[in-house]
């Protein structure tokens, strides 16, 4: 990565930290596997996209994603190049977490992430059997991936999606807000998800071939705000458009020609962090979100045609 592109990262995250609580990566996270799937790193690699202004990379706030991953004997690999059809012939698992288009003041109008020429080879490239994995925050992140989402059939919406009573956000099969599916019921019933956490994020709407894992209901409020500075967890706008949650979702997966895709629309149940200068944990160390690692693991096996 040249240097001028570090500088315009490092402004980006200066502004959306003023925007948003402080994130750390927890270092000290870990998580024991059973049963890993391969023999010290003997599995294939995956790449996690870093070429698109992405707020989430290797060594920040998914440094813990990769750890875990790395303990199920996998390969993390941070991709700086733009996607073309050579460059995505080398991957077999693609990870695409936040990207942004450029280091702009986060507001309407969002644009895309990917260019024209890039959304068309990685469409080609999961028709043809590439394993896609997308994940987008709350706005703008779901505004730069429309695009993308839509080659796919899924229609994202800008927005932030919070409970109304400002509650944690658990999705879990006895709320009925998390389905039985391949990847929540893993490789056996060790392996099993009943219950994930996650910490604020969007909503889109699937297409109807896709399998939903976890939706959203009437106890969400969809805001769709002009600026993400807009809203916060103690103050929103009174001119921030507002729908309901119900009928959407926020997590699904299906197959895609020779391909799988699989969508969330919330990246930090992916990571551990601290937040803000209490530290407090967010993401897969978080009391509440036990279950979150192995769902990452499900996720990547189903990825990896091992479910």
């Amino acid at each position: 990565m040249n240097l001028l592109k570090i500088l315009l990262i490092s402004i980006l995250l200066t502004f959306s930290c003023r925007v948003f609580a402080q994130q750390i990566a927890d270092s000290t996270f870990h998580y024991a596997i059973k049963n890993p799937v391969y023999d010290n790193r003997q599995g294939p690699v995956i790449t996690l996209d870093e070429a698109h202004f992405n707020y989430h990379t290797l060594s920040g706030r998914y440094y813990t994603f990769a750890r875990l991953l790395e303990q199920d004997g996998y390969n993390l690999n941070a991709g700086r190049s733009v996607f073309t059809s050579a460059y995505l012939s080398t991957i077999k698992i693609l990870v695409i977490a936040n990207a942004l288009p450029d280091t702009s003041e986060w507001k309407l109008p969002t644009k895309s992430a990917f260019t024209p020429s890039e959304i068309n080879v990685l469409h080609k490239w999961v028709m043809s059997g590439g394993n896609l994995f997308l994940i987008a925050d709350h706005m703008p992140f779901p505004g730069a991936y429309s695009q993308l989402a839509l080659a796919f059939g899924f229609n994202f919406i800008n927005s932030f999606a919070l409970r109304k009573d400002k509650k944690s956000e658990i999705f879990s099969r006895e709320l009925k807000n998390l389905t039985s599916n391949k990847i929540t019921n893993g490789r056996n019933k060790s392996e099993q998800v009943d219950s994930i956490r996650i910490f604020g994020g969007s909503a889109f709407i699937p297409p109807p071939s896709a399998t939903i894992i976890s939706k959203l209901d009437d106890s969400y409020n969809v805001f769709l705000p002009t600026k993400a500075e807009k809203l916060s967890a103690t103050r929103i706008d009174d001119t921030t458009a507002v729908l309901s949650g119900l009928g959407l979702a926020n997590g699904a997966f299906m197959e895609y020609g020779r391909g799988r895709i699989i969508v969330f629309g919330e990246a930090a149940s992916f990571s551990a962090q601290l937040q803000g200068n209490e530290k407090r944990k967010m993401g897969m160390n978080n009391p509440q979100a036990r279950q979150n690692p192995q769902f990452l693991l499900n996720i990547i096996h189903w990825l990896d045609r091992k479910l």
